[in-house]
This record gives C-alpha cells, sequence and structure tokens, in this order.
C-alpha cells in the first residue's frame, strides 16, 4: 500500500467506513496532504465504498477542504458582510499587495495561498482571517502587514 492508501485505511479504521464518517476522514487527509488530491478522494470513495460523485460534492461544498495544491500557510478571509463593513477590503488589499497575489492565487515560492471563505464565527471581530489554525481578528492593513512578515520570517529559518 502506498502512503496515501494506507492513510485513508487508517482513518477509516478510526472514524469508521460509512457516510458520517466521510468529512472526518477528509479532514485527516487535509491534515496530512494539506489538501484533498483526485487521487485521495477516489481511494476515499473505495475504501468506505460510496460513489466517488459523492466525495467530490461533499469537498466542493465545504470550502476548507481544498481539492488543489496549496501553499504552506493558507490564508483564508471571511467574505461576509460583517467583515466587509469592518474594512475587509482594505486589509484583503494589503494582503494582495504585500504577497502579490489574487484571491484564488499562491504565491510562486508555493507559501501562501489566499482564499475567500465563508463565516469563520469570527463576525463580532471582524474583520477576520485564518492562517491554517490560527485565527486573527479585528484586522487592520498595518496589522496584517506585521502578521504575514512574521510568517515570511519564520520561514527564512528553514
Amino acid at each position: 500500500m502506498d502512503p496515501i492508501q494506507t492513510l485513508i485505511k487508517d482513518l477509516a479504521d478510526k472514524h469508521g467506513r460509512n457516510r458520517a464518517s466521510l468529512l472526518p476522514i477528509m479532514q485527516g487527509v487535509v491534515e496530512i496532504e494539506n489538501f484533498l488530491s483526485e487521487r485521495s478522494m477516489a481511494e476515499i470513495a473505495r475504501e468506505i465504498d460510496l460513489p466517488a460523485a459523492d466525495v467530490y460534492g461533499t469537498a466542493s461544498f465545504y470550502s476548507f477542504l481544498e481539492t488543489k495544491q496549496t501553499g504552506r500557510y493558507i490564508i483564508r478571509v471571511c467574505k461576509t458582510i460583517t467583515c466587509a463593513m469592518k474594512g475587509k477590503n482594505q486589509v484583503l488589499f494589503a494582503i494582495q499587495e504585500m504577497l502579490k497575489v489574487k484571491m484564488g492565487e499562491t504565491t510562486p515560492d508555493k507559501r501562501f495561498t489566499l482564499l475567500q471563505t465563508n463565516c469563520l464565527g469570527w463576525c463580532h471581530k471582524a474583520p477576520a482571517m485564518l492562517i491554517n489554525d490560527d485565527v486573527y481578528t479585528e484586522l487592520t492593513p498595518e496589522k496584517v502587514r506585521d502578521i504575514l512578515s512574521d510568517y515570511m520570517k519564520k520561514d527564512a529559518h528553514h
């Protein structure tokens, strides 16, 4: 068995082999691989005996299940109206300007991917963004530049 098959088999052993275990299995794959490849989705379908279309449908429904290769740091910016009213566009502009990418793109060095996401559940502290699993709230363009600079420095040491 190759690493993907082994990973999916282990996840299925842990979560079960039925429709209810689909999401935890997919999340488990994304945790390790950073995204769900066509191959992973086909393998999940085979392992828990679901039509591949169901697996693809579930993956595309949940915006946080990436189906494309992404950068090491995935920046998700909330696209709700609350965030928009609280200055999200300036924040987004600051990110795009600093990383030189547009929405949905990954930086050439494969470090950052910029995505919009549905509500992050932080409307009361908008605007908010998520970088991998870390939430940043009450953002301003200045704050965003500081946060991204920290991430850029972090990588320089590897």
